[in-house]
């Protein structure tokens, strides 16, 4: 069990989880297509996330000409070139599932104003600056 633990942690990105549930994210994934590569942008809503260590993975919901689209991203992906949170949301649950039957203004959620969480948009953004500057 050890060997597949210290396996699991080598595979881990460093500093690859700077949002929560009820975040608005953009989400820039690389997209092979035969020898081309391009990067794609899926922007939604983060309605949950489920698993522990290099398994974990997170799920994100939009609306694409009125329909729900979701999308499930795993977090320590080399595909994923990075996660930008856009607004934070202000929730009392881990798991937002009930947005799924929300329609128009009932399907939105109240965002997250004021000090804590400028001090934790700025904390994530220059996370992803240091890593950036790393490499």
């Amino acid at each position: 069990m050890d060997l597949i633990k210290t396996i699991e942690e080598s595979q881990k990105k460093p500093n690859a989880e700077n949002f929560r549930v009820g975040d608005t994210v953009k989400v820039y994934f690389k997209i092979v297509e035969g020898k081309t590569e391009r990067i794609q942008i899926f922007e939604g809503l983060v309605l949950c996330i489920k698993n522990s260590g290099a398994r974990r993975t997170f799920t994100v919901r939009k609306l694409s000409y009125n329909v729900g689209v979701e999308r499930v991203f795993p977090v320590n992906s080399p595909r994923i070139q990075k996660i930008e949170v856009v607004k934070q949301g202000k929730i009392r649950r881990s798991k937002l599932y009930y947005i799924r039957e929300k329609i128009g203004k009932d399907a939105k959620i109240k965002e997250f104003i004021g000090e804590k969480a400028n001090k934790r948009l700025a904390e994530s953004r220059a996370a992803y600056a240091e890593k950036k500057a790393e490499n």
